[in-house]
């Protein structure tokens, strides 16, 4: 019988269901057997279910629920229709069929793969490390990070490349490692990949240990005040939506990103202008003196990060800071050299520049066609290279671990 998808909150479920049986297929395909039957027709049952919500000039509708006020979301599903789809080939009908139908997706997919691996043929990553990005980078963007779940054939991909190509693997993301963070989006077993959240301030090694870089006590216990405020404060039935689009509400480690619109314009631009304004309002009641906080208002999202003594004046903690940090904490050893740097935006580039100061030997291939990003990268590593998709990106890693086997 079809799971009827009719609200939001079904529709996060749906997909937290499809992490379980993406993950299962994972630990089998990574044990040397073969995809489960079951879970094939699992995931099939869950692509018709999306497949059959109720659409509106193009888009998908649901409704909000419990929440206050009612209304409907209209919604583009791309990702997760799309990244289900390509699940369905790969477990189905093997990796050259799954192959067969990203070129067809991606203009130039055959030649910028050839490209990408003969860019890397002088490169020794056994002896390095892969740091890379994860949303944009290795993992195809989604507009909702609470069902931007990992498909199973790009879990594979990474997990391949982990064993077989590197000393180790650590995907490195602005985003928060647990509460709806990277460890419930990843489908990569434990085991094979470093998650590294809040840019690389908190994570989990392949052994399954946790660490965090300390934050000092009084700026943490006026992120937990603020971030108790704001968990309460959406918790409201007028504002209980803003937890669910978009963004959503992610309390990272020394960081607290709140959605006040997504890229659909699902909220009124009047309304999410006075939920910004409230959001600042609570910033500058917890932290009169800006001393403790910074914001941004991306028009998108209101991030709300802690700021680091930097001379005689403050900064933000960025990738860069996250990678010494990590390098220090998990023995990486960059300065042995032979390592590959990924990203697919600016914030990317002090992943390069940290990593450049130690490293002997660094190359970096980067997700982007921007002609100025490009020129920054390059700026920072010569040995840069250039993709058009994460789907690129991941099968030049599947590609090198088969060869490397």
């Amino acid at each position: 019988m079809l799971q009827e998808i009719r609200t939001i909150q079904q529709f996060y479920a749906l997909m937290k269901a499809t992490w379980k049986v993406r993950r299962r297929q994972v630990a089998r395909i990574m044990r040397g057997k073969s995809p489960g039957i079951q879970d094939c027709e699992r995931l099939a049952a869950h692509l018709d279910a999306l497949r059959a919500i109720p659409r509106r000039d193009g888009r998908f509708e649901l409704t909000t629920g419990r929440i206050a006020g009612g209304g409907a979301l209209y919604l583009e599903l791309d990702y997760e229709i799309g990244e289900l789809q390509k699940d369905l080939i790969f477990l189905r009908q093997g990796e050259e069929a799954l192959l067969a139908h990203l070129q067809r997706l991606h203009s130039g997919f055959q030649d910028q793969l050839a490209a990408a691996i003969h860019f890397c043929a002088g490169m020794q990553p056994e002896s390095g490390c892969l740091i890379s990005d994860r949303d944009g980078t290795v993992n195809n963007y989604c507009g909702r990070y609470l069902s931007s779940v990992q498909s199973s054939y790009n879990a594979v991909f990474l997990c391949r490349f982990a064993a077989r190509m590197v000393r180790h693997a650590v995907i490195l993301s602005s985003a928060p490692l647990s509460g709806g963070g990277l460890e419930e989006l990843t489908v990569s077993p434990a085991g094979w990949l470093v998650l590294a959240g809040s840019k690389g301030r908190e994570y989990l090694d392949e052994k399954a240990r946790r660490g965090a870089l300390a934050i000092e006590p009084q700026q943490q216990r006026q992120l937990d005040r603020l971030n108790r405020r704001l968990a309460g404060l959406l918790q409201q039935p007028r504002y209980e939506l803003f937890a669910l689009i978009g963004s959503g509400l992610q309390f990272k480690f020394g960081q607290t990103t709140v959605a006040r619109q997504d890229i659909y314009g699902s909220i009124p631009a009047e309304e999410s202008e006075r939920f910004a304004e409230l959001i600042l309002d609570l910033i500058r009641e917890i932290d009169p003196d800006g001393r403790c906080f910074r914001s941004e208002d991306t028009g998108k999202d209101i991030e709300i990060i802690l700021t680091l003594p930097d001379g005689s004046g403050f900064r933000d903690f960025d990738k860069g800071d996250g990678i010494r940090f990590l390098d220090s904490e998990l023995s990486l050893h960059l300065d042995r050299g032979g390592n590959l740097v990924c990203g697919d935006t600016a914030s990317d580039i002090p992943m390069i520049t940290a990593a450049a100061a130690c490293s002997p030997d660094l190359w970096t291939i980067f997700v982007s066609e921007d002609a100025v990003l490009k020129e920054a990268v390059r700026h920072a590593c010569p040995r840069a290279h250039f993709v058009s998709q994460p789907d690129i990106l991941v099968s030049v890693f599947n590609a090198l671990a088969q060869d490397g086997k």
